[in-house]
């Protein structure tokens, strides 16, 4: 029971603050607005390592991995999203960005020289068909002038950017730093970082915004940000990492069911198909060999 609460917790917050953002656009530069988010949630997390008495003390390389931590998890990644959600409906965005499982196997490979089963090459195309199928009616006519296509291309960027800060956070792992401790760190980097860009860059700290603004800005450093990876963390020591990855699969329906009530988003043949292969790609992605056949076949030891 505790596991369901924790995975049901993670996949509706981390559902919900896809459309949490659409109220952040607009009166405040995206730039300030993930400046109070990352400030807000650095002062919780080091907050709760403080309670639990966490050492903090870590050598000045760890400190540059930390900074990269904060780029590609913290910053560039939620930035792009923010300026994709300019262009995009929360549930675009939300599936656009599901094929981070995708992009993370492409540069575990990469980074780590971890083999790539076949299943995953099969999986990662279903994803891709999946998302030129939502996007078809304007990727049929490519034109950077095209808002949906300007859209696609900044999420699958802040995608890339969040693969790239989980490879730094698989490295700071594999050298006994907890996934708390180095976002700790790496939103305290982030939170200093986007400070300094907004000082130079000649935005201003706007504190007179509407009430919807610093709900859904409290909604998100809170919940989406501390709350949330929490009970992740929490699902990756009871369930394991395989099981408590299915989160990004799941929560993209959060965030269509909420886009489809709220922001008026259209369903249509192409729409039905595409989220279809992109959820069925993420699912083959995520599931071992063995588990296909058991499915496959009900009497299997490894299905019941």
């Amino acid at each position: 029971m505790k596991s369901l609460i924790l995975y049901l917790s993670t996949v509706l917050i981390w559902g919900s603050t896809w459309l949490a953002i659409e109220f952040q656009l607009g009166e405040v530069n995206e730039v300030v607005s993930l400046f109070y988010r990352f400030a807000i949630a650095a002062v919780c997390m080091w907050a709760f390592v403080w309670l639990k008495r966490k050492p903090m003390q870590f050598p000045l390389k760890d400190h540059g991995f930390f900074m990269l931590l904060a780029v590609g998890n913290f910053g560039l990644n939620y930035l792009f999203l923010y300026w994709a959600q300019g262009y995009l409906t929360s549930a675009m965005a939300s599936i656009a960005f599901s094929l981070l499982l995708v992009f993370n196997i492409i540069n575990t490979k990469i980074w780590f020289k971890k083999p790539i089963a076949k299943r995953i090459y099969f999986g990662a195309g279903l994803g891709v068909l999946g998302i030129i199928s939502l996007f078809w009616q304007d990727l049929r006519t490519f034109n950077l002038a095209n808002g949906a296509v300007v859209g696609l291309l900044l999420a699958l960027a802040g995608t890339l950017c969040a693969s790239f800060g989980n490879m730094v956070s698989v490295r700071n792992s594999a050298n006994q730093i907890s996934v708390i401790q180095g976002n700790a760190w790496g939103m305290l980097y982030s939170a200093i970082l986007l400070g300094l860009y907004v000082l130079f860059s000649g935005h201003s700290f706007i504190v007179h915004a509407a009430q919807s603004y610093w709900l859904s800005l409290g909604y998100l450093a809170v919940f989406g940000t501390v709350i949330a990876f929490a009970c992740y963390f929490s699902l990756l020591r009871s369930i394991g990492p395989e099981k408590a990855s299915y989160v990004i699969v799941l929560f993209p329906l959060v965030a269509v069911v909420l886009s489809t009530w709220f922001e008026g988003f259209e369903w249509h043949e192409h729409t039905f198909i595409g989220f279809t292969l992109v959820l069925l790609g993420n699912a083959l992605v995520l599931t071992p060999i063995e588990r296909i056949k058991a499915y496959l076949n009900p009497l299997s030891p490894v299905a019941r």
